[in-house]
């Protein structure tokens, strides 16, 4: 399988970089990875366009075409991100909005959208700090976001939403825990 790796965290200090590694050298042999580390590769998140620059056009800027072409290459998605203030980072958010273009990853027919990603699967892994219950009852959680509202949308089924909440308040065999969970769905894919 072909497996595109999208991770988005600055530090490589971190409990994000774990699940990173974890994932990545667990993965069968058989499988083709590549990997896009966002901040590693300083990736412009900034979405712009004027008179000359055309948001319809967007589907065809060089400065994005490398990115188009592992989403196209790619059979399975994998982002692996914090949430923050209810959203996902900015430099992923700039990624979403300027590779996941209209006319290149979706379309609408009439007031339909259509995705243009089809037969590709996803997983999303995300890390908060926010408590189960005051999430799930009152801030939307960007991993559900991404996963219903992008990704759906752009033809990409199934999409699994993996998530470690609350973790500043994990201990150290909570964190190991769903460690050995990510190391097992990389083992199994």
């Amino acid at each position: 399988m072909k497996i595109l790796v999208i991770y988005a965290y600055p530090n490589t200090d971190s409990y994000n970089y774990a699940i990173f590694q974890t994932l990545t050298q667990n993965f069968q042999a058989h499988h083709d990875i590549q990997v896009l580390d966002l901040y590693q590769e300083k990736f412009n998140p900034v979405l712009y366009f004027d008179q000359t620059q055309k948001r319809r056009d967007l589907q065809f800027q060089q400065e994005t075409a490398r990115y188009r072409n592992q989403l196209l290459w790619a059979e399975h998605l994998i982002f692996i991100f914090p949430i923050w203030w209810g959203g996902m980072p900015a430099i992923l958010k700039g990624y979403i909005d300027r590779v996941f273009s209209k006319g290149f990853a979706y379309d609408y027919k009439g007031v339909i959208p259509v995705g243009h990603l089809q037969n590709k699967t996803a997983w999303i892994i995300t890390t908060h700090d926010t408590p189960t219950l005051y999430v799930r009852f009152f801030q939307q959680d960007y991993g559900k976001v991404l996963k219903r509202q992008v990704l759906k949308m752009c033809g990409i089924r199934p999409v699994k939403h993996y998530s470690m909440p609350f973790l500043r308040n994990k201990n150290a065999q909570q964190r190991q825990k769903f460690l050995h969970f990510i190391q097992e769905k990389a083992q199994n894919l």
